[in-house]
Formats: structure tokens, sequence, C-alpha cells
């Protein structure tokens, strides 16, 4: 529950007093019913009815319990009711705020309907399911399960904010400079969870020093993508980093990360630097964040009261050092390539006597064949922004009739997301393509993929890469559509798709036309 401790508006400007009370209620309200929502979701991230989950996560705040937020109180002075159920002493404490409770609470929901469903006949199931589920469910959280995940939930919290306090700035510098390498790997998708336990408990914590971080990784992210804007001379890479990194700086990198960043390997580094360094003063400061929202240039709408100013003044250092550093070096490299242009058509004059220099096209286009086989989707109605747009670059998309993926290219594994989401293969010609399997997939964190190949692995067009459960994706609510994009498509004049309203896997998909150059 946030508090006036650490919600401090009213105390630092009384004028505020009622303002900062209506946030704080409006703020404060997702964390109380946390497990009402937490057990609508998760319920039915584990295949049960989420009704039945939100209704358990209503009984574990109920309001004829004690709150989750005064256990330990009550505990204390002996105020704390009890349930006496067959010889059993049973708690009346509520889980307001509480993450790893409901669950695992959850978990147990599910599967307990999911075996009801299976041995209970028809005419009975619609009446016996949920309230079986729902009561075995339900003395199992206030006798075992919700105690014990509670005290390993306090566990982790503490665990956490001892890390955090015995490391302090040299702990966040750390975070700071791996945070964007982490994103690479997905595995920041985990990081929610740990803010919503430490947000949820923040009359000990403080607050979440995850969230600092990740903005100033954010806007390092975002300032190196601006650099590379003043830096190009291309059209088309000015275009993709200027949308780029207004999206990095406003929380959403993986445009600037994966579209620009990587492909130039030097901003993503210089950006990892400046977030570390800035990291450094989160940690020196102790900025806290006191609800979630954009880690980006606007997240000191999230940050206590007395910790704005520090955040600000390290977003800036983030932001300064990354910009810098990559502009300089990018200058000093374009300077470099530049010289070392010269150079060979000068040695090509002297050589072969020509008046100038001349460099050879590709013989013909490329072709980039279909990794499965379905109907063919334009990739500007794709139902993701990030490809949509074609940020990532151009290219098309196909709903699959199954989930068989092939390699659309002859080339060189540069990237297997260890979720088996996602893979990216080099050319012999330097085409940069990238096969997307599903949209938010990587929530699934690998569960119903099955890979077939390691990165750095050399491929032909039509091995398999990887297999996964069409059905059992569509089934839990994800679009299951293969996108292929052309990740470094302003190397090229044109990325065409193929006009065709179904594709079989190896079917011509996307042509590649090359720059003509002098």
């Amino acid at each position: 529950m946030i508090t006036k401790n650490f919600y401090s508006s009213e105390l630092l400007y009384p004028g505020l007093k009622d303002i900062a009370s209506f946030i704080n209620t409006m703020s404060a309200a997702p964390f109380t019913f946390l497990p009402v929502l937490i057990g609508y979701s998760a319920t039915k991230r584990f295949g049960g009815n989420p009704y039945l989950g939100a209704a358990m996560g209503m009984i574990m705040v109920s309001p004829a319990l004690t709150s989750g937020y005064d256990v330990v109180s009550a505990k204390a002075s002996g105020e704390l009711a009890y349930w006496h159920i067959f010889g059993l002493k049973v708690a009346q404490a509520g889980y307001q705020g509480s993450v790893l409770p409901v669950l695992v609470v959850s978990w147990i929901l599910a599967k307990l309907e999911k075996f009801f469903h299976k041995y209970i006949s028809n005419a009975f199931d619609f009446t016996f399911t949920p309230m079986l589920a729902i009561i075995i469910t339900g003395s199992l959280t206030f006798t075992f399960v919700g105690p014990v995940m509670r005290d390993v939930s306090d566990g982790l919290t503490n665990g956490i904010m001892w890390l955090y306090n015995a490391t302090g700035a040299v702990g966040t510098a750390i975070f700071g400079l791996f945070y964007s390498p982490i994103v690479i790997t997905g595995l920041h998708q985990s990081f929610p969870a740990i803010e919503t336990t430490l947000l949820a408990d923040i009359a000990k914590t403080g607050g979440s020093f995850v969230f600092p971080i990740a903005s100033m990784a954010n806007i390092a992210q975002g300032a190196a993508c601006l650099a590379v804007f003043f830096i190009t001379k291309s059209k088309k890479q000015k275009s993709l980093s200027s949308s780029a990194s207004i999206s990095a700086l406003l929380g959403i990198t993986e445009p600037a990360i994966f579209g620009i960043n990587l492909k130039l390997r030097y901003p993503f580094f210089c950006a990892m630097v400046a977030s570390g360094i800035a990291s450094i003063f989160i940690g020196m400061f102790h900025v806290l964040s006191v609800s979630m929202g954009p880690a980006s240039v606007i997240g000191f709408i999230c940050i206590r009261s007395q910790s704005i100013l520090p955040f600000v003044m390290s977003g800036a250092i983030s932001f300064v050092i990354a910009f810098t550093t990559t502009y300089i070096y990018g200058r000093r490299a374009a300077a470099k390539e530049q010289n070392t242009i010269t150079n060979e058509r000068v040695s090509g004059k002297e050589q072969i006597g020509e008046t100038a220099a001349s460099a050879t096209a590709p013989a013909g286009n490329s072709i980039i064949f279909a990794p499965v086989e379905g109907e063919t989707i334009s990739l500007k109605n794709v139902k993701d922004k990030l490809f949509s747009s074609e940020l990532m670059g151009k290219g098309a998309a196909i709903m699959p009739k199954n989930g068989d993926v092939y390699a659309p290219c002859d080339g060189i594994l540069t990237t297997v997301f260890d979720t088996h989401h996602a893979y990216g293969i080099k050319t012999e010609d330097g085409a940069e393509i990238l096969i997307h399997i599903g949209i938010d997939t990587v929530n699934l964190k690998g569960e119903y993929f099955t890979s077939y190949v390691k990165k750095g692995q050399t491929v032909n067009q039509g091995d398999k890469l990887c297999s996964f459960d069409l059905e059992k994706i569509k089934e839990l609510g994800y679009d299951p559509t293969v996108i292929t994009v052309v990740t470094n498509t302003a190397d090229y004049a044109a990325v065409e798709e193929f006009n065709h309203d179904k594709v079989k896997q190896g079917s011509q998909f996307i042509t590649l036309t090359p720059k003509a150059t002098l």
C-alpha cells in the first residue's frame, strides 16, 4: 500500500494534500485488489476458468479478513482472528498486494478444475466443478498454501532489498549496464513480477529500484539511436532511427535495439555504458518508484516525490553520455570508412587505368521463400505495431496452416531466441532476415515450441528451424501469424512481397532488389 511516508507530495507540499490523497487512492487500488487481477489472468494462462480465478482472488481480499497489510501487526498484538475447523487453527488473514500466493493458488485452481471436468459427468459438471474447485482451493489457501507462500514472498522481498542495500551504487551500475542485453534475451519479462512484489509491500521496501534503472537503459538506447539519425546519410535509416528513438525514449526500445543499435553494434554498447553510469546515481540517491508505468523520459510520474530531481538528473546523464559517445564514435567510424573507400578507388585507378572507381551490383534480385504454408497477410495488417509500422523492416506475413517452420533462405543463424519464437538469418549476400512466430508469444517462454537449430549454425533454404503447437497457441489466445521481415531493408532499393493469396512452404515469397551503384 502506498503511504504518506513514501508517496509524500502532501508532506512536501501541504497545498497538494487533497490532490495527492486523490491520486494515492487511485494508484493504491490495483495493488489492494491485486489478487483479483492476477487470479483472473493467471488462471486463464494455466488453462482454467478466469472468472473462477477472479472469484478466488476476491475471497483472498475479502473485507471479512484482516487486511494483508495489517497481518503482522495483528499477530503481534494478538488481535488476529482465527477459524477453528476440525481442530485446525486457521488465520483469518487477507492477501492484499500479494503476488506469489495468488499465482500458486491460481495454478491449483486450474488443475482442480481440469480434474473435475474430466471425471464429473456433463449432467453435474456445470454445478459441482466450480463449487468443488473453489472449496478445495480455498481450504488449501488459508490452511497451508497461503501462509507458506506469504513467507516465501516475504523472504524474496527481503532478499532483493538486502541485495540492493548491500551492493548500493555498484549493484545498480551493474544492473544498468546489463539491462539492455537482458531485454534482448526476453528475460526482462520477469521483472514486472519482482516490481509488483516490491510495490505491494512499499511500506517496507520504499518502492522499486528496477523501474528507475530500466528507465536509464531505455533513455540511453533512445539517445544512441537518435545520434545515428544525425550520423547516417541513408534516408531510410534516418526515417527508422528518428521514429525508433522516440519510441525508445518513451519506453519501447525493441525498434531501436533490433532495428538500429544492434545492427550497427557501437550505438548499443555506448548506450549500455551510459545506462551503467547513470544507474550509479540511481543507487547513490536511492531513487525508487512508487508505481508502475512507462520506463522512459516521462518515468518521473512514477517516482516518489523526493527522488524526482535525482531521477531527472540521472536521465539527463544517460541521454548525454549515450548520444555524445555514439555520435563521436559514429563520426570517426564514418570518416575512417570513407578514407578506406577513397584509398581503394585510387588504388583501383592506378592498377587498371580507370578514370573513376566502380562497383558492380549483384547480378539479380534475391528471393526469400515462404517459411510456412498458409494464407498470406500484408505486413501492414499484422496486429503488432512494431511490424505493421515497418519499424523492423519490410516483409510479409503468413497465417500458418500448420506448426512447421523452415528456413526461407540459405545463411547463418545470427539469432536464435531462447523462447524459440524468433530466428535471425544472414545470407551470403548480406540480407538480414527475421522470422518471428506469433504475436506476444515470447510470453510463453518457449512452451509449445521445439527448436532444431542453434545460433551460429549454417542452414540451407528448406531446413527445418522449429515446430510449434498451432492449436494450443490459438487456444491460449495468441495470434500465430508467422512474420518474415528484412531488418536491413534500407540496404535495398526495394523489398516486395510476391502477389499470392496462399503459399506453400518453399514458395517464392519476398524479392529483394539491390541498389544500383556507380
